[in-house]
């Protein structure tokens, strides 16, 4: 079994209304919540938020599906390269429809945490695990 990877292994420092790293928390969970070695996971979160600098909603959504399957690939996050990268596109997008790119807005627009960890799973690709890994580090700042 993988080693659980939380925020701060990433240098992530969560903080209460830090949209930078709720945002940046999400997408490591994301890449973590699949079934792949979380070294690995952690990698293409450095490779795609660190090293490209795709650290917003609205970056990530502007990249090719091109783009971030050679990042993913940089990363060795191959097995689910094509899907994870449309994905990932399509979380960057619904963030900045449908929230304005802020975690907190997804939280704003939720009764309780309850409502929130569903909305989170109205993301394509984002599941109980991927809910779990998040919410794990981010609900002591988010509830």
């Amino acid at each position: 079994m993988s080693k659980t990877i939380s925020a701060g292994d990433l240098r992530i420092e969560l903080k209460q209304s830090d949209e930078s790293a709720l945002f940046k928390w999400f997408i490591a969970s994301f890449l973590m919540g699949k079934r792949i070695q979380a070294d690995i996971a952690a990698e293409a979160y450095r490779v795609i938020v660190e090293k490209h600098s795709r650290d917003t909603a609205r970056k990530l959504a502007g990249c090719s599906h091109r783009e971030l399957v050679v990042m993913l690939g940089e990363a060795h996050y191959v097995r689910y390269d094509e899907t994870t990268a449309e994905r990932l596109r399509h979380l960057g997008k619904k963030l900045v429809d449908e929230y304005a790119g802020k975690i907190g807005n997804i939280q704003s627009a939720s009764e309780d945490r309850k409502a929130f960890e569903k909305r989170l799973g109205e993301f394509e690709g984002v599941g109980p695990k991927t809910i779990e890994i998040f919410m794990r580090d981010a609900a002591a700042v988010l509830y």
